[in-house]
This record gives structure tokens, C-alpha cells and sequence, in this order.
């Protein structure tokens, strides 16, 4: 596994954590970035087992090949440019944020690259290869139950409450449409991509349904990604994605040549 770091010690890190102790592989962590008022708390927690700092320059010292971001939009807005100027690789859990333009273009100017795991969805292998295969359409449907929409119409209303494209979906619920941002840059892109959000009372966790056409032919991917304990905003699957994408590689780059995200 490459020597990383992560931003945010939430739901995703505690996870990690737990799987890297479980296999061995702590050594490779080199350390988490936290906002100052959370440090003593974040450092109680680390007991000593990795570094943890309070500013961006601190994490970038201790020498990772990549950082993985694991805190939410407000992280990757703070922190992302930063990174990416040091030629340090990025690895975006929060990826609904780059549905905004101007924020994704200043992202390219860096030397780093950014890369996207495939996060709480199954298929991102498939839409991958599907772009120059004649892919068509992509429609993304989230359904979950409606306290994972708090602070969204869908905490109050039931059935279908939005349908638009995957930047309309990331800008207006930032919070809840990682995994649409996610399919609609491994696939047509933010504008091409159809989202559909539903409340569900019935719902018994996350389920996100791909569905895809082509020349090549079609696929649909139902995955129930159950949430994190900690955070029913959050998939569990999300933290063993971000591990898989470093350990094994499994993820892919936000820039390819010709082509608008």
C-alpha cells in the first residue's frame, strides 16, 4: 500500500482505521489532518499509533504519496488546491463537489492528480469501459429511507422528489449524491447523467440503482450499501473503497485527455 494520508477523522477514517489494524497495515498511514478545535479529541483517539496535525503544510511534511480526502465538500474546498500544488496526489471521497465548474477547473492547475474511488457503487469497471464503447444513457436512482435526507424536501416528502441531471443533483444535495457525481464521471459526464432521488419509509438502508445503454448494450447495478453506524449519510462500503484504491489501485483519474468532466 502506498504511504497516504487522510483529512477528517469521521465515520470513513474510524472504519479505515478498523480494517487497517485488522490486516497489519497501520504503517502506512502517515498521518490525519483535523480542524484545530478537534485536535486534543483527534489525537486521544490516535493514541499515539499515526501523526495528527492541524494544518494542511503539517500533513504535507510528514511525506505522503497521496492524500485521501474523507471530510466533506468543505475539506476538498480548503484543502484541495493545496495538495494538488505540492505534486501530491488526491484521492476524493466527496466527489459531488466538483459538479461545481470554476472550483474543478482551478483543480486541474496543479501538478498532483485527483482520483476517484468507486465509493458505495458497483459497476464503475463497466461505465469505464463503456465510454468508448458507444455508451448512450446513465441514470443513477437513490433511494434511501428519510432520515438519511435530513435537511432535504425528501425528509418530509415520500416517493420521487428530484430528477435532473448529476451537477443539478450535486449542487442542490450536496450531501447525499456522492455516488451519483461518482457514476456520472465514470460514465457521460455531470450534465449527461441522469439522477432520481427518492424517499423511502420502507427502505431498509441506501439502494442505489445504475442503469446503463449503448451500443454496446445495457447493464442496471442494484447495490444496498448499508450506512455507516455513525453517520446514515455515509456508506459503509465508502471506507474499504477509498482502502481498495490504495492498496490495489482501484479507482480512476478525474482528467483524461479530451474530455470535459
Amino acid at each position: 500500500m502506498k504511504r497516504f494520508a487522510v483529512i477528517g477523522f469521521g465515520a470513513i477514517t474510524d472504519e479505515m482505521l478498523r480494517s487497517l489494524e485488522q490486516r497489519g497495515e497501520m504503517a502506512s498511514l502517515a498521518g490525519v489532518l483535523v480542524r484545530p478545535q478537534r485536535a486534543a479529541e483527534a489525537r486521544g483517539k490516535a493514541a499515539g499509533r499515526f501523526a495528527v496535525v492541524d494544518d494542511v503544510h503539517s500533513l504535507l511534511a510528514l511525506g505522503p504519496e497521496i492524500v485521501a480526502e474523507c471530510a466533506g465538500h468543505g475539506a476538498m474546498r480548503q484543502y484541495g488546491s493545496a495538495i494538488l500544488e505540492s505534486s501530491t496526489d488526491l484521492l476524493c471521497s466527496s466527489v459531488g463537489v466538483l459538479a461545481d465548474r470554476e472550483f474543478q477547473s482551478g483543480l486541474a492547475k496543479g501538478p498532483g492528480r485527483v482520483w476517484i474511488p468507486s465509493g458505495a457503487v458497483a459497476g464503475i469497471d463497466g461505465l469505464l469501459a463503456a465510454r468508448t464503447a458507444g455508451l448512450r444513457e446513465v441514470t443513477y436512482t437513490s433511494v434511501k429511507p428519510p432520515v438519511a435526507w435530513n435537511g432535504t424536501p425528501g425528509e418530509s416528502k415520500r416517493g420521487t422528489f428530484f430528477e435532473g441531471s448529476a451537477r443539478e443533483a450535486a449542487i442542490h444535495y450536496p450531501q447525499n449524491v456522492n455516488v451519483g457525481a461518482t457514476v456520472a464521471l465514470a460514465g457521460l459526464g455531470l450534465d449527461r447523467t441522469r439522477v432520481r432521488l427518492v424517499s423511502d419509509a420502507a427502505a431498509s438502508g441506501p439502494l442505489g440503482i445504475v442503469e446503463a445503454e449503448g451500443d454496446f448494450g445495457r447493464f442496471r447495478f442494484e447495490i444496498l450499501a448499508y450506512a455507516s453506524p455513525r453517520n446514515p449519510k455515509t456508506s459503509l462500503l465508502t471506507a474499504h473503497s477509498v482502502l481498495m484504491a490504495l492498496r490495489e489501485g482501484m479507482c480512476f483519474a478525474l482528467f483524461s485527455a479530451g474530455r470535459d468532466p
